[in-house]
């Protein structure tokens, strides 16, 4: 392929960085890589793998230490604001004006680049229409729900016609509805338009549509090329597990994955799937002393990117496995009960009678797109919202009188690193053990208890803020955990973790249900439901279904003879309601 076919032509690529402590952290290492014109092409790995350093470097927003970088056919280096006057970057946090309105937002980053009048008035209606924006242009751009500002920025990134487009994680954060209106956007820029797009993700499936994969780890390229010859290198080592009867997926998922030669294991539909090691793919599959079936599956995208990323993390990761899962399981004792809960603002209802329980022990998912009001009651359950009506009982009190009370059993884990970044392991946990009453001794053995169970010791005096991704979470929890909650809340917990991380801490989260600790989690990660002993779907307010991960897939029915994915019954029970609603209305 000649220079000029190419959009991106990067050569042994070298960044680094320098904290304030004085260590040295390097972002890109010897990275090498051609991006075809008019393709779509991921950057996909977990937080910390070099993908925005990368994207920056495009921009010409930074200079690289060594190396070398063509974009659009200008040398970054010599000639970045050539490449800024033709290209399009929309980064994690774009930058909106909540107050201005969808319209107003567009004229302003219009003016910004200097767009005429006349292509305005060329532009502006096909962007309404891919967006499906056009009827909300009065509206403040704050008022948006999550997916529809993502699409806003995408439309302001777009004003000028770009020649290339770079996209950093434009999907997190962002419902499952939501991602896939996004992506039909991109598809149809790169398919009708023949613009070329670069977009950074950690969404696997995300990166397995695309034409060009670039997987990366810790500043360096594990791999690149098709998606589909990407995924071939786990050809023969997947397989799916039935589960033991009276076995939730998760607790075999908990105890597979910590098994040697497993290099991956997730619980879907009542089953789990494995990926085991290609020299050990053949040997018999024991747990606690019983040997399970196999049948063997075929591989996909994200059971390559596993296998590739285990043998640059997996066997120095894996020496920190979870403890094995204890035989308790579900108890009938109910410690959640809504009924009719409602919760106004002002005329409007964000959530209209919702009703469901949560028993002992379980894992109860609380799912939705972006606006629907699995937030709003979510922040009610933890008592930090107070409600409209109903009746809202939690840990055997009554939130609506006596939310104090309740909230003394309560832990919660934030989706974004919520600790105090400039304060030591140590001195956040010491923090957070005053806050929530403990004393001297109990103080002392709890914290220590702790530190022992999720492996900080080795951290106990640097900055929190400077924790490797995983252990951050690791920390969350402890802190979350140190007055020994009977619920857990999690609110997007794993959210940028890396698959393997994402895998540990539900280990350990199976490990508190079973020790009978209730477990409520909101998540966009559909995958993750499947690790939820029940979920409830809610849009508009309201409860739209209830169920087993098993029960929630059937609403979709079967792709031939696939069974519905996790995301793809989510999306069909969203929009059944939504065609329902709108039929109502005709």
């Amino acid at each position: 392929m000649s220079a000029g076919d190419l959009s991106v032509i990067a050569s042994k690529l070298c960044k680094t960085f320098h904290r304030d402590t004085g260590e040295t952290v390097e972002a890109l290492a010897d990275v090498s890589l051609d991006v075809r014109k008019g393709a779509l092409t991921a950057l996909v790995g977990p937080d910390g793998a070099g993908k925005t350093t990368l994207l920056r470097l495009a921009c010409g927003l930074i200079a690289p230490d060594s190396g070398s970088l063509q974009v659009i056919g200008f040398d970054i280096a010599a000639e970045p604001q050539h490449v800024q006057d033709r290209i399009g970057y929309m980064p994690q946090k774009f930058g909106l004006y909540e107050d201005l309105s969808v319209q107003e937002n567009l004229d302003l980053y219009a003016d910004l680049h200097g767009v005429t009048q006349s292509k305005r008035d060329e532009t502006y209606p096909r962007l309404f229409e891919m967006t499906q924006l056009g009827r909300f242009k009065e509206r403040p751009a704050g008022k948006l729900s999550g997916g529809m500002k993502q699409k806003l920025g995408l439309a302001c990134t777009l004003v000028r016609a770009p020649e290339l487009l770079l996209l950093d994680e434009p999907t997190v954060g962002v419902d499952p509805l939501s991602r896939r209106e996004l992506w039909e956007i991109v598809f149809k820029l790169v398919k009708e338009d023949g613009l070329s797009v670069i977009v950074a993700t950690s969404y696997l499936d995300e990166a397995e549509r695309c034409e060009h994969a670039v997987l990366m780890h810790a500043g360096r390229i594990l791999d690149q090329g098709a998606p589909a010859d990407i995924t071939k290198k786990a050809d023969g080592c997947c397989f799916m597990v039935p589960t033991p009867k009276d076995m939730p997926a998760r607790s075999l998922q908990a105890r597979l994955f910590a098994l040697p030669g497993i290099i991956d294991a997730v619980p879907e539909a009542g089953r789990v799937r494995i990926v085991r090691k290609a020299d050990q793919k053949d040997t018999p599959l024991l747990v606690d002393d019983t040997e399970l079936d196999a049948e063997s599956v075929a591989p996909r995208f994200e059971d390559a990117f596993m296998m590739l990323f285990d043998a640059v993390a997996g066997d120095a990761e894996r020496r920190t496995h979870i403890s094995r899962p204890s035989d308790n399981h579900n108890s009938a004792e109910t410690v959640v009960e809504v009924h009719d809960l409602v919760r106004k603002f002002g005329d409007f209802t964000a959530v209209d009678q919702v009703s469901f329980s949560v028993r002992k022990g379980e894992v109860y998912g609380l799912l939705g797109p972006n606006g629907a009001g699995k937030s709003t009651t979510f922040r009610m359950l933890c008592g930090l919202l107070p409600a409209s009506g109903g009746t809202l009982m939690v840990a055997g009190s009554d939130l609506r009188r006596a939310g104090a009370k309740a909230r003394e059993r309560l832990g919660y884990v934030a989706q974004k690193f919520s600790l105090y970044g400039q304060l030591s392991v140590d001195e956040n946990l010491e923090f957070f053990a005053s806050a929530y009453g403990l004393r001297g001794k109990q103080r002392k053995d709890r914290i220590a208890a702790l530190k022992n169970q999720f492996e900080l010791d080795q951290f106990s005096r640097l900055p929190s803020g400077q924790l490797p991704g995983g252990f951050k979470q690791r920390l969350a929890l402890a802190a979350a955990l140190l007055h020994e909650p009977d619920i857990l809340f999690l609110d997007e917990a794993t959210s940028g973790a890396d698959p393997l991380a994402r895998r540990q801490f539900w280990g350990r989260i199976t490990v508190l249900s079973e020790q009978g600790v209730t477990i409520i989690v909101t998540t966009h990660f559909m995958e993750e439901a499947e690790y939820c002993d029940r979920i409830i779907i809610l849009d508009a307010g309201k409860n739209l279904a209830e169920g087993t991960p098993v029960e929630i897939r059937a609403h979709a029915g079967t792709r031939g003879e696939a069974a519905a994915t996790m995301e793809e019954a989510f999306i069909a029970i969203v929009e059944q309601e939504r065609n329902k609603q709108a039929e109502k209305a005709a």
